[in-house]
């Protein structure tokens, strides 16, 4: 299952669990810790008193009582200090003790907060990253549906190296399309098919439109499974890279026909690390293409020649750019 990036209240959440930035008393406190108390009733609060608080990176279980999520699994996040102490291994930890005792519940939700980005003061770039990369390498190893809850645009900051540089590369590439696209009919003529019948055949460009149509070429659920056959890949690899759901590939691959969404086909194309024109080969045997008349495809052409296949990663800016993610 995928890693989604939400805007909501984590309050609001409807998943098994939600994940509670906590102090280490665990007696509830302001931010995030607050409102997931005042959500969940006194009741949490009870619960909590009797774990006898909680260290830095742990993380400890409750009920989520009043909350939508049946669960509430409460850690603790570093304190920035400038870096140098080894905040990131602790908050790292934070990500990967929360996911295992979802995990160990058997759980198939969880959505987290930026943790320790608020009076605990630590960068949002940096918080961001971390979370990415712990639970983007959780889930190429487990199925579980992971959300991480945005409350508000001002909450989820890029490195600004990296902001910089795909805005950059949009500016510099972003054409401006006309809303209306011509087609011109060069050639109209009338032929007689194998039954002696006449009918009208159009020609486009010398192109004989007729003889293309009888030409049956693969179809994206063909051309894909080829693929992933010829890079000696697994299947549960490649959809667990394209930050897609199990059921969602299985009706890829077992409908030859499957029309995919634009989203899905270049996840895919992700997932197999194909470059530019590979890439563009694929999209079009769903009938998509690249354009640089949209930032999203502009987004996604700048990590593909960057040779950055990680989803995750190109999921960040897509969501930092207002446009729609991979997989999900």
């Amino acid at each position: 299952m995928p890693l989604e990036i939400i805007r909501n209240d984590i309050t609001k959440v409807h998943a098994d669990a939600i994940v509670n930035a906590a102090n280490p008393s665990l007696l509830g406190g302001g931010g995030v810790d607050g409102a997931i108390h005042w959500a969940a009733g006194p009741e949490l609060l009870e619960e909590c008193r009797t774990l006898g608080g909680c260290k830095t990176g742990q993380a400890k279980v409750t009920k989520g009582y009043r909350l939508p999520a049946k669960y509430v699994i409460h850690t603790v996040g570093p304190v920035w200090q400038g870096g140098q102490h080894n905040e990131e291994k602790l908050l790292a930890d934070c990500y990967r003790n929360c996911l295992t005792i979802a995990k160990d519940y058997n759980l198939e939700s969880i959505a987290f907060p930026l943790i320790s980005t608020g009076a605990y003061g630590y960068p949002k770039d940096k918080a961001l990253a971390t979370a990415i990369s712990v639970i983007g390498d959780f889930l190429l190893h487990h199925d579980m549906m992971v959300y991480l809850v945005v409350y508000d645009k001002s909450s989820f900051v890029l490195s600004q190296k990296l902001f910089q540089s795909v805005k950059q590369y949009i500016d510099d590439q972003y054409v401006e399309q006309s809303p209306v696209r011509r087609m011109e009919v060069l050639e109209n003529s009338y032929v007689s098919d194998e039954s002696g019948y006449l009918h009208q055949s159009v020609t486009l460009d010398g192109i004989n439109l007729e003889e293309i149509l009888k030409e049956k070429d693969e179809t994206f659920s063909q051309r894909l499974l080829r693929l992933i056959k010829e890079k000696d890949l697994k299947e549960s690899d490649v959809y667990k890279k394209a930050n897609m759901d199990r059921k969602l590939f299985s009706k890829i691959r077992n409908n030859p026909d499957y029309q995919p969404s634009k989203q899905t086909a270049i996840a895919l194309a992700i997932a197999l690390e194909l470059n530019l024109d590979e890439t563009k080969d694929l999209l079009l045997t769903a009938g998509y293409a690249l354009s640089h008349s949209s930032k999203f495809d502009l987004i996604i052409e700048y990590f593909i020649k960057a040779g950055n296949y990680n989803i995750f990663e190109i999921n960040e800016v897509l969501f930092a750019f207002d446009q729609k993610l991979l997989g999900v």
